[in-house]
């Protein structure tokens, strides 16, 4: 697929954008208010696999932006950094993952922006906003629970590739 932005890339991302809203906001297991079990990132993931670093950074944006509307937490941009990096992440390894989609490379392809975004930068955050715990114990928190949901997006993301949905859909050729 070209990399120009024509009408159907851009209601394919704005789409994406929408599911990851969904995902993020409405189908979500929430223990507690700075832990969410969900599949937020498959969307943003695939934004950048398909479409590069800029377009899965822009829905990795649009969708936490738009989703903090649905939230009680209001928007905070310190915490849109993680959704933006794994889309950007994803989108410099796409040439790789693309040229053999297997469930290592594409868990590989976002794995870095989860542990400097997700692990670390939310984690130091929540603790400083929040206070109630230390850096430490979110730290900890985080690690097994982006640990489990990144196992998931992973293979969530394999599937989709396995299943040949975006050759179906034209957006995609193998």
């Amino acid at each position: 697929m070209s990399n120009r932005l024509n009408t159907k890339t851009l209601v394919t991302l704005a789409l994406l954008s929408a599911i990851e809203v969904v995902l993020a906001r409405f189908i979500v297991p929430m223990p507690n208010p700075t832990t969410r079990f969900s599949i937020e990132a498959v969307p943003i993931i695939v934004a950048g696999l398909l479409f590069g670093p800029l377009a899965g950074g822009c829905v990795g944006l649009v969708g936490d932006a738009v989703g903090c509307l649905f939230s009680g937490y209001g928007y905070n941009p310190v915490f849109a950094l993680p959704p933006v990096l794994i889309g950007v992440c994803a989108g410099l390894m796409r040439s790789r993952v693309l040229k053999k989609p297997d469930y290592l490379r594409i868990l590989l392809s976002f794995l870095p922006a989860v542990v400097l975004g997700h692990v670390l930068w939310q984690s130091w955050w929540l603790a400083f906003f929040y206070g109630t715990h230390s850096f430490v114990w979110f730290l900890g928190s985080r690690a097994v629970q982006f640990a489990i949901t990144s196992a998931v997006n992973a293979a969530v993301v394999y599937g989709l590739f396995r299943s040949k949905v975006f050759e179906h859909l034209g957006i995609y050729q193998s």
